[in-house]
């Protein structure tokens, strides 16, 4: 979104200066107007080549954390209960803040309020930050005067989310690291080593026995091609990405097979329940309709297979049929889902039942994320051990044979 700098005078006659973003300059003035202020000066704030270049790749782009959103939930959640105005909670946060780029967004949400838009609206505003299940939350805090729960509620939504990725990330992390040395360690044998004792061999006129003979031509090969595969790869990848995108019956199987894949398909399968009876709880505790709650989570599941099941139980629940009884028709959630579902609606606690469905499955994704890491984990000391320790081998075989020539 442009940024634009205005001068300005306030009501009572304070001359101000700031950096605003706003779809365009007619937008700046009415939200300035609605200030009652008097404009001096509204321009587009200029940005440099490079700085707007970097600005549009997205992993250069500075991220706000999921930390300081959920901070920001739990800190405005307290300074909204206390009975503090709203902008002058975010004007407290604002200075908290360390991020510029945290603080510049608060200031923009603040500004927008000012101007007499909603905060769910203002929120809205940036869809990079905040979550449309943030701001469907939001919206129904606000609706029903239960602000300051619900960002509570989306505070302990989020650190139980963080919580299981980092849980994630902590067990995958020793094999990921150990993968990575073991293919930088493949690499470097086949590109550095191999090559430097090929050459030796040659000027010693050794002949080279089969084992070493076929390593010598797979580092010759991928000294020579190296770089084409590398390109291959990140080509592939980018088309897959782009028509997984543009191509929903290709991006469905995609999904459908990750959910049926051995071993990490119950992982992901897991996940995707946790993720998505988690939002949905959240969204019900704080006063979200079913439908408008089940549209919400279909967004946000992370599969398509998952996403198509839900919209299927919105429109059956629509026409009348029970929360539960839609699901039963799909293989996506295990009949223990659904019990617990049924029961939950039958006793009018769902919200608090689909929250205890999520608490059970992310401990099963822990449980199964560690298992997993410890089977992966001999296996990359067996490709450690097979492969760079067959490349030695194989490179000293012909010493053997030149130091058995010279004994002889």
């Amino acid at each position: 979104m442009p940024k634009y700098i205005f001068k300005a005078k306030t009501p009572t006659g304070k001359e101000v200066s700031d950096v605003i973003e706003a779809s365009s300059q007619a937008e700046v003035i009415e939200k300035l107007r609605n200030l009652k202020y008097f404009i001096i000066e509204v321009k587009q704030q200029k940005e440099g080549f490079f700085k707007n270049i970097v600005s549009k790749i997205p992993f250069l782009k500075k991220k706000i954390k999921s930390s300081e959103i959920t901070l920001f939930s739990r800190q405005l959640a307290t300074l909204v209960s206390s009975g503090i105005q709203l902008v002058q909670g975010l004007s407290i946060l604002e200075e908290q803040f360390e991020s510029p780029a945290f603080r510049k967004i608060i200031r923009a949400i603040r500004s927008d309020i000012e101007a007499g838009v909603s905060i769910s609206e203002a929120i809205g505003r940036h869809p990079d930050v905040f979550s449309e299940l943030y701001v469907g939350m939001i919206h129904a805090g606000e609706v029903g005067g239960i602000l300051d729960q619900v960002l509570d509620r989306l505070a302990t939504y989020l650190e139980s989310s963080e919580a299981l990725k980092s849980k994630i990330k902590s067990a995958m992390m020793y094999p990921i690291i150990v993968t990575i040395v073991a293919i930088g360690a493949a690499i470097i044998m086949l590109t550095v080593v191999v090559p430097r004792f090929a050459a030796l061999f040659a000027e010693m006129g050794a002949k080279l026995p089969a084992p070493t003979l076929m390593l010598v031509n797979i580092s010759n090969f991928l000294k020579k091609w190296i770089w084409l595969f590398i390109l291959i790869g990140v080509a592939a990848v980018i088309i897959f990405r782009r028509i997984y995108k543009m191509n929903y019956k290709f991006a469905l199987k995609v999904d459908s097979m990750l959910l049926n894949l051995p071993i990490f398909g119950d992982v992901i399968r897991k996940t995707v329940i946790a993720r998505v009876t988690r939002t949905l709880g959240t969204l019900l505790h704080a006063g979200v309709p079913i439908l408008q709650a089940l549209e919400t989570v279909a967004k946000t599941a992370g599969n398509k297979l998952v996403e198509k099941t839900i919209l299927e139980a919105r429109e059956a629940i629509r026409e009348g049929e029970r929360v539960a009884e839609p699901f039963k028709k799909s293989d996506v959630f295990p009949p223990m889902v659904i019990q617990m579902i049924a029961v939950g609606e039958e006793t009018g606690a769902l919200d608090s039942m689909l929250a205890k469905i999520a608490d059970f499955y992310d401990r099963e994704v822990a449980d199964a994320v560690e298992g997993l890491a410890g089977l992966i984990e001999p296996l990359i000391i067996v490709f450690l051990a097979v492969v760079v320790g067959g490349m030695v081998v194989a490179m000293y075989l012909p010493m053997f044979e030149i130091t058995s020539k010279i004994s002889g």
